[in-house]
C-alpha cells in the first residue's frame, strides 16, 4: 500500500532528556505545598505500618509463651490504630493527588493551547490538525496516572525501602544482604530494557497521532468521500493506519509488563533462600520463629515498592514519550508577537502606505518585490491578477498575519510592526473566501465580532447584508443551532452570516479576500446596495475573481510577480488597453459563451 502523508512518522529522539522531567517540574512546583503534605501523611502511615511486623514478632516470641495478654491485646490495638490512620492518610492523599495532578494537566493544556492561538498559519499548513489535536487531548491526558499518583508514590515507596532495610538489617543482617542479592540483577535488566522501551513508546506516539490525524480529516471530508464512493479506499487507508497503531501498542506494552515478571521472579527466588536459611538457623537454634515470619513480612513490603518503583519508570518512559511532543509544541516560534515595548494603536482612521516592502514564505523565493502604495481614507482599492500573484499577502501584511522582510507598512502614520497586535485587529474586518461558522446559534455567530451587540443590532446587521429572509425562516430563526463549520447552512448563507459578522464589527479597515465567491448571481445583485453600505466611510481592500464585483471600486490594482503593474479606475483600466483590459475582456469572453 501507498504510503500517505499520515503514515509520516516524526523524528524520534535517541537520548532520554532528563529536561522534559525538569519542565514537567516547573508545573508541579506551585503545588509544592500540598505535595509535601501528602508526602508527610504517607510517609507516617508508612514508617507507622513498618512496626506491624515486629508486634507479630513480639507476639510469637514474647507474650504468646509468656501468655500475657495484656501485651497481646495493647499490641492488636496499636496494629489497628496504625491501620485506621493509614487509610484516612491512604483517603486524603487519593483526593488531594487527584485535584493536583488534574490541576498540572489543566495548566499544561491550558499553555499549549493559548500557544496554537499564537502561532503562523504555516505550522497548520504543514501539519494534519489531527495531528495537533491528539497533543491537546490524548498525550496530555496520558499524563494524568503519572502526575496524580506516580511522582508521590514513589517518593513514598522509597523512603518505604528504607524503612524497610533499617528494620531488616536491626533484626539480621545475613538475612538482608540475602534478600539484597536480587538487586544487582535487576538494575543491569533494567537498563538493558529502557532503550527498547523508550523506542516502543515513541513509536506508539507516533502511531496514534496517524490514525487521528487521518480520522479527523476523514470526517471533515465525509461528503467528498460519498460522492465519489472512496469508502473502501479509506476503510482500507485507516485499517492499515489503525493496525501500525496496535501493532506499536502492543510492541510497548509486552516492554512494560516485561518488567513486573523479572521483578516477581527475584523476589521469590530470594525469598525462597531466605525460607532455606531461616528454617536451618531456627533448628540449630540461633534464629526464632517469630524473627523468621516478620522478616517474611518485611521481604514482601520490600519489593512491593520495587515492583512500584518499576512501574513508576515505566510510566516515566512513556511520559517523556508524550512530553516531548507536547514540548516541542510549545516551543514552537511564534513568528508574529508584540516587540518589546509595543504601544496601542490609536483610532484608525483609515490611511494605509506600503513602503518598499519585500516578503517571502521561503528564503529565496520572493513573493512580493519593493512594493509601494498609498491608500487614503475611506478608499476602496480592488486588488486582481493571476493567481500566485501575491493579492492575498498583501492584505495578510496588512493585517500583521506575518511580518515583512523589509520595508514598512502603515497606517496613519504608524508602522504596524511597532503596535501590539490586539490593538490592530480588533480595528480590522477580515472576510475570506472559506467563512468559517463555529457551532452555536446564528446569533452568537454574527455577535462573534461584537460581544457587546444587542439582538436589534444583530438583526439590523443582517438585514443589510440580506441576511434576515434565510434566517427568520428556518425552524428558531436566529437562535437556529448551527453545526460545526456552518454544515447546515449552504456555501452562500455562510458567506451573507460572515458579512454581518463584519458589519456589526464595524471596523475602520475592511478586508474581503473572495468574500462573494459563493454567492450566486441574484443573491449578488440584492447584495450590492449591503455592500456598498458596509464600504462606505471606510478603507476597504477587495480581492475578486469576478470583476463585475470590483467596477465600482475607487482604485483597481493589478498585481503579478509581486509588484503592481497597473494602477487606476476600472474605466481607466480598460482605456490603456494593459494587463486588465485583457482580464476583463476574457472574463467577458466567457460569460457570452456561457450564455451562448
Amino acid at each position: 500500500m501507498a504510503r500517505n502523508r499520515y503514515d509520516q512518522d516524526e523524528i524520534l529522539e535517541d537520548r532520554f532528556d532528563v529536561n522534559q522531567l525538569k519542565r514537567l517540574g516547573n508545573y508541579i512546583k506551585p503545588y509544592k505545598g500540598k505535595m509535601f503534605f501528602v508526602l508527610f501523611l504517607m510517609l507516617s502511615s508508612s514508617g507507622l505500618q513498618m512496626f506491624i511486623p515486629k508486634f507479630f514478632q513480639m507476639e510469637m516470641d514474647e507474650y504468646i509463651p509468656a501468655e500475657d495478654m495484656r501485651g497481646i491485646v495493647i499490641v492488636t490495638i496499636l496494629a489497628a490504630a496504625i491501620i485506621i490512620y493509614s487509610v484516612i492518610c491512604t483517603r486524603v492523599k487519593i483526593t488531594l493527588t487527584t485535584r493536583i495532578g488534574q490541576s498540572i494537566i489543566h495548566q499544561i493544556r491550558e499553555d499549549l493551547f493559548v500557544h496554537l492561538q499564537e502561532l503562523p498559519f504555516s505550522y497548520y499548513d504543514e501539519r494534519p490538525h489531527g495531528k495537533i489535536q491528539v497533543r491537546v487531548v490524548n498525550y496530555i491526558n496520558n499524563l494524568s496516572d503519572l502526575l496524580s499518583n506516580g511522582i508521590l508514590n514513589t517518593i513514598t515507596d522509597l523512603c518505604n525501602l528504607v524503612f524497610i532495610l533499617i528494620f531488616m538489617f536491626s533484626m539480621n543482617v545475613k538475612l538482608t544482604l540475602v534478600c539484597l542479592c536480587g538487586l544487582p540483577v535487576l538494575i543491569a535488566y533494567v537498563v538493558f530494557l529502557k532503550r527498547k522501551q523508550r523506542s516502543a513508546w515513541q513509536i506508539q506516539s507516533n502511531k496514534q497521532s496517524n490514525l487521528n490525524a487521518y480520522i479527523a480529516e476523514s470526517i471533515n471530508g465525509i461528503r467528498v468521500t460519498q460522492a465519489f464512493v472512496r469508502e473502501k479506499e479509506n476503510t482500507n487507508i485507516f485499517n492499515h493506519l489503525s493496525m501500525s497503531y496496535r501493532h506499536a501498542w502492543m510492541r510497548a506494552v509486552i516492554y512494560n509488563f516485561c518488567m513486573g515478571p523479572m521483578v516477581d521472579l527475584i523476589s521469590t527466588v530470594t525469598t525462597a533462600f531466605i525460607y532455606v536459611i531461616g528454617v536451618s538457623a531456627i533448628i540449630s537454634g540461633d534464629i526464632k520463629v517469630g524473627v523468621v515470619t516478620a522478616f517474611t513480612a518485611y521481604i514482601t513490603r520490600f519489593w512491593q515498592p520495587v515492583n512500584t518503583i518499576a512501574s513508576f519508570y515505566n510510566s516515566v518512559l512513556t511520559a517523556i514519550s508524550y512530553l516531548e511532543r507536547i514540548f516541542e509544541t510549545i516551543d514552537e516560534p511564534v513568528e508574529v508577537t508584540d516587540v518589546p515595548g509595543a504601544g496601542e494603536m490609536p483610532e484608525i482612521h483609515g490611511d494605509v502606505a506600503f513602503e518598499h516592502v519585500n516578503f517571502s514564505y521561503e528564503e529565496g523565493i520572493g513573493i512580493l518585490k519593493d512594493l509601494s502604495f498609498k491608500v487614503k481614507q475611506g478608499e476602496t482599492v480592488a486588488i486582481v491578477g493571476p493567481t500566485g500573484a501575491g493579492k492575498t499577502t498583501i492584505v495578510n501584511l496588512l493585517s500583521r498575519f506575518y511580518n515583512v522582510d523589509s520595508g514598512k507598512v502603515l497606517i496613519d502614520g504608524v508602522d504596524i510592526s511597532q503596535v501590539t497586535l490586539r490593538s490592530l485587529r480588533t480595528q480590522m474586518g477580515v472576510m475570506m473566501q472559506d467563512s468559517f461558522i463555529f457551532s452555536g446559534t446564528i446569533m452568537d455567530n454574527i455577535r462573534y465580532g461584537n460581544k457587546e451587540a444587542t439582538d436589534e443590532q444583530v438583526i439590523s446587521a443582517a438585514k443589510v447584508v440580506c441576511a434576515h429572509d434565510f434566517i427568520v425562516q428556518m425552524e428558531d430563526g436566529y437562535q437556529t443551532q448551527v453545526n460545526e463549520r456552518g454544515n447546515r447552512l449552504s456555501v452562500g448563507q455562510r458567506q451573507l452570516i460572515s458579512f454581518a459578522r463584519a458589519l456589526l464589527a464595524d471596523p475602520a479597515i475592511l478586508i474581503l479576500d473572495e468574500a462573494t465567491s459563493s454567492i450566486d448571481t441574484e443573491t449578488e445583485l440584492v447584495l450590492q446596495e449591503g455592500l456598498a453600505k458596509l464600504l462606505d466611510g471606510r478603507t476597504s481592500f477587495v480581492i475578486a475573481h469576478r470583476l463585475s464585483t470590483i467596477k465600482n471600486a475607487d482604485r483597481i490594482m493589478y498585481v503579478d510577480q509581486g509588484q503592481i503593474l497597473e494602477s487606476g479606475s476600472h474605466d481607466q483600466l480598460l482605456e490603456e488597453g494593459g494587463y486588465y483590459q485583457q482580464l476583463y475582456l476574457s472574463q467577458y469572453k466567457d460569460i457570452v459563451q456561457e450564455i451562448i
